[in-house]
């Protein structure tokens, strides 16, 4: 069987020491070389390229930015970034995912080493991931208006048929790009959008903030008890699970604590399920790109509680991991190209349940 080959870029001789020892430890991936800057990492790189990289963000000589760039426009390789959980790391761990990277595993100021060795699984899983990703899938979108997709909807009356309309979308690996081309398109008259990325504690508010900016609809990081309305995008917190709840003819939003489910918090399935029991027929849900298969069992109970499914088809996806058994178990409608996801969320809001 052909290794994994791995090459890990960062500054620190500790963290090179532990990642490349529990990379190095298992018999699918071979570390290439462990390196303390980019200039260096391109000067192996000239002789041998690896299948994954791992990569820092703050480094002298060159930041991890520039060269992931550098990367992608050289020839495409799978990133996967090892950041440092603050708020200014996830502004640049979030710059990377929009640059490429596939994944992101977070690092603490302290406690370093105990840390990247309690976290070998997901860190193996990454890398895993990471090598069957098909990087430079998604190209930049060109900037149109969402005129471009669909004529405008008269709002009053878009308004009047959303008001129970709900949208639930389920991503990971590839998420942030897919995201960002599925949101973009969106004009302020869509149904209320609820989403599960997976994605670390203190990432998704600086995520949501961006793509707000991106936007013609709201998005924001979800709080507990929010609203779901039309025009309105809300993100399950990192590190917290998000459940959809009704009161009345109004939906909102419950972001709780809870166990990992499939490995994850916020997971996919906890919203799915959610919605197949508040929304029903109301509900449209999509899983997209990522690994593993959080989100095929919920979206099945979407499916079988009246809703409308959809799958980001195989060509269009980094991972088609979640779609993929998702599909298998039976709770996807129908398969969609990432660009017809947003046409198809505007047809829930034209068409009664």
């Amino acid at each position: 069987m052909t290794r994994i080959k791995v090459m890990v870029v960062d500054d620190s001789a500790v963290v090179r020491q532990v990642v490349s020892s529990l990379l190095q430890a298992d018999p699918a991936i071979e570390v290439l070389c462990a390196v303390g800057d980019p200039l260096q990492a391109m000067a192996r790189m000239a002789t041998q390229w690896p299948d994954v990289i791992v990569l820092d963000i703050e480094m002298p000589r060159m930041d991890g930015i520039t060269f992931l760039k550098k990367i992608m426009a050289e020839r495409p390789t799978p990133v996967v970034i090892c950041s440092t959980l603050t708020e200014k790391g996830a502004q640049t761990s979030l710059a990377a995912l929009s640059a490429g990277a596939v994944a992101i595993i977070t690092k603490p100021k302290l406690g370093l080493k105990q840390f990247l060795t309690d976290a070998s699984d997901d860190l193996l899983s990454a890398v895993k991931s990471a090598a069957r990703a098909r990087v430079g899938q998604l190209r930049p979108m060109p900037r149109h208006s969402a005129d471009a997709v669909l004529p405008a909807v008269d709002a009053a009356g878009a308004m009047i048929r959303t008001t129970d309309r709900v949208v639930a979308l389920g991503t990971s690996t590839g998420g942030t790009q897919a995201l960002e081309r599925v949101l973009t398109r969106l004009p302020r008259v869509c149904p209320g959008i609820v989403i599960v990325q997976h994605m670390p504690e203190k990432f998704t508010a600086e995520f949501a903030h961006r793509l707000d900016g991106l936007c013609q609809i709201d998005v924001h990081e979800a709080q507990h008890n929010e609203r779901v309305i039309p025009g309105l995008a809300l993100i399950a917190p990192g590190g917290r699970h998000m459940l959809l709840r009704r009161n009345g003819a109004q939906y909102h939003v419950e972001v709780r604590d809870g166990p990992l489910v499939n490995r994850h918090r916020p997971s996919v399935d906890v919203l799915f399920r959610s919605v197949a029991a508040c929304a029903g027929a109301n509900a449209l849900g999509v899983i997209m790109t990522g690994m593993g298969d959080d989100g095929a069992a919920g979206l099945l109970e979407m499916r079988q509680a009246g809703a409308r499914t959809l799958a980001q088809d195989e060509a269009s996806c980094v991972v088609f991991g979640m779609p993929k058994v998702a599909i298998e178990r039976g709770g996807v409608e129908r398969t969609v190209p990432l660009d017809a996801i947003a046409r198809e969320i505007m047809q829930v809001s034209l068409h009664a349940p």
